[in-house]
């Protein structure tokens, strides 16, 4: 319908609207951050989500990420976050849980592996500190590979088990009670 009003009354209007209140800005943030997801194709589903990402520096900014690591993501030329990286990387820094689904290629094994060191900090003599399990041993050589040179530097230790047999000559024969 039509909305009468009078000059004077318009120019209260005007003069209400000028002044952005918490809740006004709270949803034009949220407005901005839907239309980055919808632009970049990320679907999510949960409540109080963290904001996406645009690129990695804001991981350094925002998450405190180690240098070196953010260093290691620059040398692996990697300049902008993939879509499954701006979502779940924040997500995982949250400490939330997640279950996400990415074609083959998108930045997955990064998009976990980021937040996993971050979350551990520091290397320490303490055994085993964090356990990735993949299906096939292809990915797990993936995963091996892209931490190696993800953590260089760093002083984290990458392992991968294949074998129990290889575990024990690597660890020693007590390892499996160890670790």
């Amino acid at each position: 319908g039509i909305k009468w009003m009078s000059s004077m009354e318009a120019q209260f209007e005007d003069a209400k609207d000028k002044k952005p209140t918490a809740e006004k800005l709270e949803r034009l943030r949220r407005e901005k951050i839907n239309r980055f997801r919808n632009q970049h194709r990320i679907n999510v589903q949960g409540t109080d989500l963290p904001d996406p990402i645009a690129t990695f520096e804001q991981l350094q900014k925002e998450y405190k990420v180690h240098p070196k690591i953010m260093e290691n993501i620059r040398g692996a030329g990697f300049h902008v976050p993939t879509p499954i990286q701006m979502q779940a990387i924040p997500t995982m820094l949250h400490g939330r849980e997640l279950l996400a689904s990415a074609p083959t290629g998108s930045g997955k094994t990064l998009a976990f592996c980021i937040p996993l060191l971050t979350h551990l900090k520091q290397p320490r003599n303490k055994g085993f500190r964090a356990l990735i399990i993949s299906p096939t041993r292809e990915l797990a050589s993936q995963t091996h590979r892209e931490l190696v040179k993800l953590a260089e530097g760093t002083g984290f230790r990458i392992h991968m088990i294949h074998k129990a047999a290889e575990a024990a000559k690597k660890f020693g024969p007590k390892s499996s009670k160890k670790f």
